[in-house]
């Protein structure tokens, strides 16, 4: 019974857990209005790459943030997710602070392709966060 209750309270503190404790009202605040306007009508490869830049910046403030060593903060899950080449891996760190951001957006990650395929902008992003350093032609 006790693990059930740290199991809910873990899935509950991720469904708060904000992007907004990294960076800030202000900034958090630009980039809501941003998806706002940006995703109804935007095209996902573009999306994809606006999205992981945030998660980019974000990551640089949280390895300065008082949080960091704190397992399952925010800012440990952002540096965690830089660890590892992997975008599944990546995915369990950050998919519900990309959720949280697009809720907070008030806008849907989640789209239908023109063939019925679904797809997210939130997975794609965190394909993009991940090979941030990655350039091919090198």
């Amino acid at each position: 019974m006790v693990h059930e209750l740290s199991v809910k309270m873990s899935d509950m503190t991720k469904s708060t857990a904000s992007l907004k404790t990294v960076v800030g009202d202000k900034v958090y605040s630009v980039w809501l209005d941003m998806l706002r306007v940006l995703v109804p009508s935007g095209r996902t490869h573009r999306l994809a790459v606006v999205v992981a830049g945030m998660l980019q910046y974000a990551t640089v403030l949280a390895t300065k943030h008082k949080d960091v060593d704190e397992e399952e903060s925010v800012a440990w899950s952002l540096v965690v997710a830089t660890e590892t080449p992997d975008p599944e891996e990546a995915e369990e760190f950050l998919m519900h602070l990309v959720q949280k951001l697009f809720r907070d957006a008030q806008v849907s990650p989640d789209r239908t392709s023109s063939k019925g395929v679904s797809y997210s902008i939130a997975e794609d992003a965190i394909q993009e966060f991940v090979r941030w350093e990655s350039m091919s032609w090198e």
